[in-house]
């Protein structure tokens, strides 16, 4: 693959909470430089680069970021707040606990209301894999599915670890095309993100992207 093309499937991000305006500033450059797919930044700043983008560069934000343990009301009003301001897709957290307690109709419910309020735009539902057992990824592929969101993500990039190829074909194996899937979180090299997107990936999450391809070391998400 090009790099042109790897770059227009990565969610170029910043979610560090110590993010200046001035650093989600670059971020918006940088993204607009390479056309990425979108720029992925924490709510705070959604309107102020949605202004400054104007469009050229889709704006993603985060919800219930980063343990997924709001209660559904909050990340509905999360949404839709970043909504009004300017945001075009939406990468929400599950409640993990609810999860891992059996409420599977809690979790289906959640996702459920938060593509409700947020209409066509696209979700992102960030299911946590490091701390899942192979049955619990299952499941959530199955509820992303029926809730009617657009992909499945592996990770926030702020847990015990990000992204792997297994968790990444287990995804493909389970939806079958029935949703997209977004890898994110220790992405490390071009081999990574080419054998993510060999393996189903439509999405990529990385702050570091642009740096790999100029040979920078990689930092962060």
């Amino acid at each position: 693959m090009t790099k042109a093309e790897v770059l227009a499937m990565v969610d170029h991000t910043l979610l560090k909470p110590e993010a200046k305006w001035e650093d989600i500033k670059r971020l918006c450059d940088e993204a607009v430089e390479n056309n990425t797919a979108s720029i992925c930044i924490n709510p705070t700043y959604v309107k102020q680069a949605a202004e400054y983008l104007k469009g050229k560069i889709a704006v993603c934000t985060v919800i219930g970021f980063p343990l997924g343990a709001n209660t559904t009301e909050i990340k509905v009003s999360e949404a839709k707040d970043a909504i009004v301001n300017g945001a075009s897709e939406i990468d929400m957290v599950i409640n993990i606990g609810h999860l891992k307690s059996g409420e599977t109709k809690y979790v289906e419910d959640e996702i459920r209301s938060i593509k409700q309020a947020i209409g066509d735009r696209i979700l992102k539902v960030i299911i946590e894999t490091c701390l899942l057992t192979q049955s619990e990824k299952e499941t959530m592929c199955e509820l992303v599915v029926s809730a009617g969101a657009d992909y499945i993500k592996t990770s926030t990039g702020f847990s015990t670890a990000g992204a792997t190829f297994e968790d990444v074909e287990l995804f493909a194996r389970c939806l079958k095309g029935r949703a997209k899937i977004k890898a994110a979180g220790g992405i490390r090299s071009v081999e990574d993100m080419e054998k993510f997107i060999a393996l189903g990936t439509s999405r990529l999450g990385t702050s570091s992207a642009i740096k790999i391809y100029e040979g920078a070391e990689k930092d962060g998400y």
